[in-house]
């Protein structure tokens, strides 16, 4: 059977939509929004088929086991693209800071940043220990600021799995912003 030129165009094509919404399905999956994952896992699901019956069907042409492959790799570099893009999630940042002379968790809470503060020891001795959660859309703003503020601070960030509204960054409605303006004119 012979292989017209536009089948391994079609399997490459068809690989990269499936592997990238795998990709994007996991992401949900993960953020617990179940009706969201088990809709692209249909659509994962029927693309995927739609490329292995056009591999299969012409498996005896090299070519169309390399749009397979490449397509599948094409797909997770597209679905990693996305899945930054999209950004979907919580983070909790964990900010070490061993240089007492810079109050960290002041600075970032007039940001609008909500920061818990604990006093710990390090290897050198007292070091300011901070804690926010922000939503994954705010992470690389916060880390920036971190690192303008503390850049000799150590952090680390780590998936959450829920936290309540009012503790993320940028969830913060007007009469709270406000408030907390308020109150730091007030003292």
């Amino acid at each position: 059977m012979e292989l017209a030129w536009y089948i391994p165009v079609l399997i490459f094509s068809a690989r990269i939509v499936d592997v990238s919404l795998g990709t994007v399905r996991m992401l949900f999956t993960l953020s617990g929004w179940r009706w969201v994952a088990a809709g692209l896992g249909f659509l994962e699901v029927v693309v995927w088929a739609m490329a292995v019956g056009g591999l299969i069907h012409f498996i005896t042409h090299p070519v169309a086991l390399l749009s397979y492959a490449s397509g599948f790799a094409t797909g997770t570099l597209t679905g990693m693209m996305i899945e930054e893009k999209l950004a979907v999630g919580i983070r909790l940042v964990r900010v070490i800071n061993p240089d007492l002379s810079k109050d960290v968790s002041s600075d970032l809470r007039s940001h609008g940043y909500r920061v818990t503060r604990v006093e710990g020891t390090g290897q050198q001795g007292p070091v300011e220990i901070a804690f926010v959660v922000v939503k994954r859309k705010s992470l690389a703003q916060l880390l920036e600021e971190t690192e303008r503020l503390a850049p000799e601070a150590f952090v680390t960030v780590e998936r959450a799995e829920s936290a309540s509204s009012m503790a993320l960054t940028g969830s913060l409605g007007f009469r709270q912003r406000m408030r907390l303006a308020l109150n730091g004119v007030r003292k």
